[in-house]
């Protein structure tokens, strides 16, 4: 029997969304999940690299991994992702706050089998986190292939939360003498570093 998970909004229910649109986009947006999952009456939670495809998410690792194994055998998990957008600098302790976005997925992951869908979720995976890469790179091989697992979790129940907006404060405390707003926070990328052991001559590609 299907486990039914609840997904009702308890707390700050105007943040919440059942949107599955939104829950793409930031699921889009992020590079980083972490999946949370029950073994033996000891809760985990492991990061990991994801991507969507349509109307399903990707996780990958290496068949000998604990999670996969288990995730492959119909344990159920929740996968999680946030996005930290900014600190919200109340006039009290009480009413400081972040900025974010999240969404959490439940459910149960199937293996992806097949060695052309495989490739094909590899593919996007690589798509997501690397965009403009998968062109320069040779073909996974079999080998390699096998060595890895594949699972697709659907977006079939999942929830979103997100806070905008500067801080919401008491009206005893809006003549405080303190600064209040927002620290916007965003992840940018570096500059790249070129493995020692490369090639001479090798131009960095546009894409990086």
């Amino acid at each position: 029997m299907t486990q039914k998970v609840d997904t009702k909004f308890k707390r700050e229910p105007k943040r919440g969304s059942h949107d599955f649109k939104l829950a793409c986009d930031m699921l889009d947006a992020g590079k980083i999940c972490h999946v949370g999952f029950t073994l033996d009456e000891q809760p985990y939670v492991v990061p990991m690299a994801y991507a969507r495809m349509g109307d399903q998410l990707l996780i990958h690792g290496s068949i000998a991994s604990r999670l996969v194994k288990n995730l492959a055998a119909g344990l159920r998990c929740c996968v999680t992702v946030t996005h930290f957008d900014g600190l919200v600098y109340a006039r009290s302790t009480f009413n400081s706050s972040m900025n974010y976005r999240s969404v959490m997925v439940f459910g149960v992951a199937h293996v992806i089998s097949d060695t052309d869908e495989k490739r094909r979720c590899i593919q996007a995976l690589v798509d997501h986190l690397m965009p403009g890469r998968r062109a320069d790179l040779r073909m996974s091989t079999i080998k390699e292939l096998n060595a890895t697992s594949m699972l697709a979790l659907p977006i079939e129940t999942f929830s979103t939360k997100c806070r905008t907006g500067p801080p919401s404060d008491s009206k005893s405390d809006m003549n405080a003498r303190v600064w209040a707003g927002v620290v916007p926070l965003r992840l940018n990328a570096g500059e790249p570093i070129d493995a020692p052991d490369m090639i001479p001559g090798i131009k960095r590609p546009d894409y990086l």
